[in-house]
């Protein structure tokens, strides 16, 4: 399953990802730290979803209350709840 979500408060403006039975298969952040997210991607791939959050959420990006790692795991948790 393919899903996009658009990011909040953070310099990338949309997560697009792959989840396949709850497994992550790919991600593509739009804008944002290019190099940062692309270790972030490659990371989390192929590492189940519910890993990824409970590692990802609540991150913050110096004074803001979330992050692009933030946001990916709130995608990953709407993209698990569309899953099933």
């Amino acid at each position: 399953m393919t899903y996009t979500y658009k990011t909040s408060g953070t310099c990338s403006s949309q997560i697009d990802l792959e989840l396949e039975a709850g497994v992550i298969r790919s991600v593509a952040f739009t804008g944002g730290c290019n190099g940062n997210l692309k270790g972030i991607c490659s990371l989390v791939k192929d590492m189940p979803a519910k890993e990824a959050i409970s590692k990802l959420q609540g991150i913050q990006c110096g004074g803001k209350p979330t992050s692009c790692p933030d946001q990916l795991s709130k995608a990953l948790a709407e993209a698990m709840e569309k899953e099933q």
